[in-house]
């Protein structure tokens, strides 16, 4: 059987140039990514390398990449990452690894952001498949809770808890993670700056319209995909 992940990875790094800044999230299809530019000798000594994942960031450094904080970097040329699903617009959840703060950051500076994966994950709209994840400032908890609660009466909202120690999963910036579980489709336009106004909301994991093209590999091939965007 095929493998979409690395089909869609070699298709990806097409777009890298020599002496470029590239910003990387997580996930299989990065590590192939990662994989190609080591090998690639004189590309891996001129592009420079900021990962908004742990285990990307130890791996670049595994394989002494030029990696650099994302403090120290003004603009990226190109941010790759993965999702959990995208629409035809290319707005994307990305809810797994909880460090979506941290990706819309290198998204929001790159001059092109390129979403890459499976088939799978493109779909007609956004669905209530993934639950949308919020990192909370601490001190907020209750009243952020409350305050969904109140807009999504329907939702279900559930603080991530570790299982590998006791009380909840800490993000990297020293927050709370909690997942937010519809079951009736909301308006993702306004869902995306409904919920970032909440107070001690940090950022949420919905990316609306923010990525510039999609990488996909599956049965028919690689697809190159830009948005429809509708005016709204």
């Amino acid at each position: 059987m095929a493998d979409y992940k690395l089909e869609a990875a070699k298709a990806a790094f097409k777009f890298i140039k020599a002496n470029q800044t590239i910003g990387l999230g997580a996930g299989t299809t990065v590590f192939h990514l990662v994989d190609m530019i080591r090998q690639d000798q004189h590309l891996a000594q001129s592009v420079v390398l900021v990962s908004s994942s742990f285990k990307t960031n130890a791996y670049l450094q595994q394989h002494g990449l030029n990696v650099k904080s994302s403090a120290a970097v003004k603009h990226l040329d190109i941010y790759f990452d993965g999702c959990d699903q995208f629409d035809q617009e290319l707005s994307a959840l990305k809810s797994g690894g909880g460090i979506h703060t941290s990706e819309k950051i290198l998204a929001s500076m790159a001059g092109e952001f390129i979403l890459m994966g499976d088939e799978t994950k493109l779909v007609p709209q956004l669905n209530t498949t993934y639950p949308l994840v919020i990192e909370i400032l601490p001190q907020a908890l209750q009243i952020v809770l409350e305050r969904i609660q109140s807009a999504f009466p329907d939702a279900a909202i559930k603080l991530r808890m570790s299982n590998q120690k006791d009380g909840a999963v800490i993000s990297e910036n020293g927050n709370l993670l909690a997942d937010i579980q519809f079951t009736t489709l909301p308006q993702w336009q306004q869902l995306n700056t409904q919920v970032k106004m909440i107070p001690g909301i940090v950022e949420h994991s919905l990316f609306y319209q923010m990525a510039t093209s999609a990488v996909i590999a599956g049965e028919n091939g690689i697809q190159i995909i830009t948005p429809e965007r509708t005016k709204h």
